[in-house]
């Protein structure tokens, strides 16, 4: 099954679930911002996603840019900034067979939905 990391502020992630749905597919809608991942769950999906923690962080949010740029952080002090501020996650992040993409691109998304 699909999952789908989701923001539903975020036009991204509206447009990545829009087009999850057109799929046929089933998938599932993880919030979250509200049910925030476990730090081995983030570092599980650093994994499938093939992505140092620092990629996955949006790193013009005013939180990282008010609290943690120009500090020296190591992979784990970087994904438990994201746990304590979800808003720092990039998304959408859709998982599918044991593998993850960063869902922004639809055209990236429909190739990997294939």
């Amino acid at each position: 099954m699909i999952q789908i990391y989701h923001n539903p502020r975020c036009g991204k992630s509206r447009t990545c679930l829009a087009f999850i749905d057109q799929s046929n597919q089933e998938y599932e809608i993880i919030p979250y911002l509200t049910e925030t991942p476990s730090f081995d769950e983030l570092k599980s999906l650093l994994q499938k996603l093939d992505l140092q923690p620092i990629q996955l962080v949006r790193t013009k949010e005013k939180i990282w840019i008010e609290n943690y740029k120009g500090k020296t952080m190591d992979d784990d002090e970087i994904i438990q900034s994201m746990i304590d501020n979800p808003i720092l996650i990039e998304r959408p992040i859709v998982v599918k067979d044991g593998k993850a993409i960063i869902g922004r691109d639809p055209d990236l998304v429909a190739a990997f939905l294939d």
